[in-house]
């Protein structure tokens, strides 16, 4: 199986390449080869996250954390879980573990909650020592929650990031409410950067204007549902636009990033939103697509089986039911491959031995693995 080019579903297209970038797309096209293998099913898998002994931890939607041995095709699930509010795109998220996991065992969840004025995501640590005969969460404390509830169930976004500088990054969505993702007083619409106890980063930008600004890095996000470092500790964000205009944007410092002021798409009822060259005030996407991918989560590929799409975006497709390969080291910002995978695509992340594993959305879902061929 080898990877097809869909670059004419991009803003960038084939005929807008560079000889250089048109060449070393077709490169990739002729030598990239690899294959899949499916491992095993789960019931609504949302977040993977390889842990150093080569097991697996799982999220899925309703509310179960599974500890997943490829090897033996163990699946143990994890005891003493939160409860979740499961419906619409609500449940149990992301997972992300403490950079010193090995020694002290804390892992993050984040998922959706039931409240006063309706939903909300939040994340909460715990403790989670692997080696128990019953695995389970001890120590359970919820440190962040969007801010405010509101009714519906849609765009949490939820995603979570340990950078080098040891902060917990975090995407929350818009709750497809519009206006919060303009608003500091709300962390709806943003990128945060918190401490590992979910109190704001001292040096985030906003100090003055509130207690709920003070969590923010970016803002005018609509729904953030990838988030990646790259090689060069840069954090990327891959954002599902409305009816077009996906997103794949440089999170900046203090930037804000429009919504619900410009889009390069339109709304669901086929009103207009003025595109983002409108407007320069705000800050455009590096790439964007009409017709949409669907971006559910987002990675950049460091290791050595795949040389060709080292230091790449590698971007799970919803819709588009696609692996989106984007290399953000050109300007412009270039698609350069696209596997098309016939499934959702919920998760991808690296392996610890360079293999790139991921999950299908939806009921009996595979967690698949894939390897040079």
């Amino acid at each position: 199986m080898t990877a097809a080019c869909h670059a004419e579903n991009t803003t960038t297209t084939a005929q807008e390449q560079t000889p250089n970038q048109a060449q070393k797309s077709a490169q990739i096209q002729q030598e990239q080869r690899f294959k899949i293998q499916k491992i095993a099913q789960f019931n609504e898998p949302w977040a993977i996250q390889p842990l150093s002994d080569g097991r697996i931890l799982l999220t899925e939607r309703k509310g179960q954390l599974i500890i997943f041995n490829p090897q033996n095709q163990q699946k143990i699930q994890v005891k003493n879980l939160p409860k979740v509010a499961y419906g619409g795109q609500g449940g149990l998220g992301d997972i992300a573990l403490d950079p010193q996991f090995e020694k002290n065992h804390q892992i993050y969840l984040s998922y959706a909650e039931a409240g006063q004025g309706g939903y909300g995501a939040v994340i909460e640590k715990a403790t989670l020592n692997l080696n128990e005969a019953v695995p389970s969460l001890k120590q359970r404390k919820i440190i962040w929650r969007q801010i405010p509830k509101v009714e519906g169930q849609g765009h949490y976004s939820h995603r979570m990031q340990f950078g080098a500088d040891g902060k917990l990054w975090v995407s929350s969505g818009e709750r497809q409410k519009f206006d919060p993702a303009q608003d500091l007083q709300s962390n709806l619409g943003k990128v945060l950067r918190l401490n590992s106890d979910g109190t704001p980063a001292v040096d985030n930008p906003f100090q003055t204007q509130g207690e709920v600004a003070k969590q923010v890095w970016s803002f005018g996000h609509r729904n953030p549902l990838g988030m990646a470092f790259d090689a060069k500790q840069q954090l990327w964000v891959a954002e599902m636009g409305p009816k077009g205009g996906d997103e794949l944007n440089l999170v900046q410092r203090a930037k804000n990033y429009g919504y619900p002021h410009v889009s390069n798409g339109d709304h669901y009822d086929d009103q207009p939103i003025p595109d983002h060259h409108t407007r320069p005030e705000f800050e455009a996407p590096a790439i964007s697509w009409t017709p949409v991918i669907s971006p559910s989560s987002l990675m950049f590929y460091q290791g050595q089986k795949f040389p060709l799409w080292k230091n790449k975006a590698l971007i799970g497709g919803l819709s588009s039911q696609a692996i989106v390969i984007v290399d953000t080291a050109h300007q412009p910002v270039t698609e350069i491959q696209r596997i098309d995978m016939k499934q959702r695509i919920r998760g991808l992340i690296e392996a610890k031995d360079g293999a790139i594993w991921g999950i299908e959305d939806g009921e009996k879902a595979w967690l698949f693995k894939i390897e040079p061929k």
